[in-house]
């Protein structure tokens, strides 16, 4: 076992509060203010918040009438996605500086594998520090880092002394640190699964880790086995390069409640467009559609359908949407619709035919 565990050297690197960070870097004024990134409307929703506000339970995805019920002096700010891309590509370059095998989760964390590294510096727990610094000198910005033998327990020990802190989890120590850690904290392990965990008495990794593979396979189904090993410091995921995105999709929060399939139509031809832009970008297309319809008493539906070709075209879209619309009836107010398309191009074996269909114009 603490062989397999010693074989890599694993770095998690995640910004603190990134969005809010480079906002109140960019604008000196809201230094050490509580700060939102997202709409501060009634139906606005935030994106980030800075750590000032974070005090104050404002958290991503907090709706922007609670944020504001919670922080009375937050200050909402528009988030601006070109200005974070451009500073995720200056900490992704020096990111490259010590190893090729960089794989970005989002534009403020990634995963580094510096097994073999290009400074032929041994210590792992160097690299994640001297990287931090160099993050903080070239934007300004305060980075945390995770060390240890996988993505995993990396991804964990990250979050542990933040913000502008780190922690190694080293080969020797990966079993009792996850013995000692409360369920709730395993990446992965969501407030649904920590409450079910508590009910069957596992509050610990030590609790999960005196399961069987079968005690978890029959209450948790196939997610069973993951949580039998990863308690045991086995998780065998490689850092991933080209890492490709599973689904692309774009969704908007309305001002106020769609009642009518006519009005919703209209939206979603907008959103169709929108989607369009984002797939013809990166020269993507995919086979299944995806409806998303959030309700005003915030109950989420999806309902999908997949295609025997590739599509990527607003028309084709739209029309696969509507049907999707019209499947069953629209039970309540919708506050919210999005779009996505998964089954992409991107995941055709090599060599096989990528065949996208496009929505053809004719002149009368």
């Amino acid at each position: 076992m603490e062989e397999q565990l010693s074989q890599r050297k694993i770095v998690h690197i995640d910004m603190d509060a990134f969005y809010a960070s480079v906002e109140q870097r960019d604008n000196p004024e809201l230094l050490g203010k509580p700060i939102a990134v997202g709409g501060g409307e009634a139906r606005g929703v935030v994106a980030a918040a800075s750590y000032e506000a974070r005090k104050f339970g404002v958290r991503s995805a907090t709706s922007g009438y609670l944020a504001k019920k919670r922080c009375p002096e937050l200050i909402f700010v528009k988030p601006r996605f070109d200005r974070y891309s451009e500073i995720s590509q200056i900490i992704r370059s020096i990111f490259l500086e010590y190893t090729d095998l960089v794989e970005p989760l989002s534009l403020d964390e990634a995963y580094l594998d510096v097994t073999k590294n290009k400074k032929g510096i041994s210590s792992a727990t160097m690299i994640a520090y001297e990287i931090r610094q160099r993050i903080f000198e070239e934007t300004g910005l305060t980075a945390s880092a995770g060390v240890s033998t996988n993505k995993f327990i990396a991804k964990i020990a990250s979050d542990y002394n933040k913000p502008n802190g780190q922690k190694t989890v080293n080969p020797e120590e990966v079993l009792d640190f996850l013995e000692e850690l409360p369920i709730g904290k395993f990446h992965g392990v969501g407030k649904v699964t920590t409450e079910k965990m508590y009910q069957l008495g596992i509050f610990t990794g030590k609790d999960l880790k005196e399961k069987t593979e079968e005690y978890l396979t029959k209450h948790f189904g196939k997610s069973g086995k993951h949580y039998y090993n990863i308690v045991r410091g086995v998780h065998n995921s490689e850092v991933k390069p080209n890492r490709k995105a599973k689904s692309i999709g774009t969704e908007h929060t309305f001002n106020e409640n769609l009642v009518s399939e006519i009005f919703m139509e209209e939206k979603l031809k907008q959103i169709a467009a929108e989607l369009e832009r984002r797939l013809k970008k990166r020269k993507n297309a995919g086979k299944t559609v995806t409806l998303k319809i959030k309700y005003s008493d915030f109950t989420l539906q999806t309902r999908s359908k997949t295609l025997a070709y590739f599509i990527n075209d607003k028309g084709l879209l739209f029309e696969v949407v509507k049907e999707l619309l019209y499947q069953e009836r629209i039970k309540n107010s919708v506050r919210l619709l999005g779009i996505s398309l998964s089954n992409l191009n991107t995941d055709v074996p090599k060599g096989e035919k990528k065949v996208v269909a496009i929505q053809l114009k004719f002149d009368f």
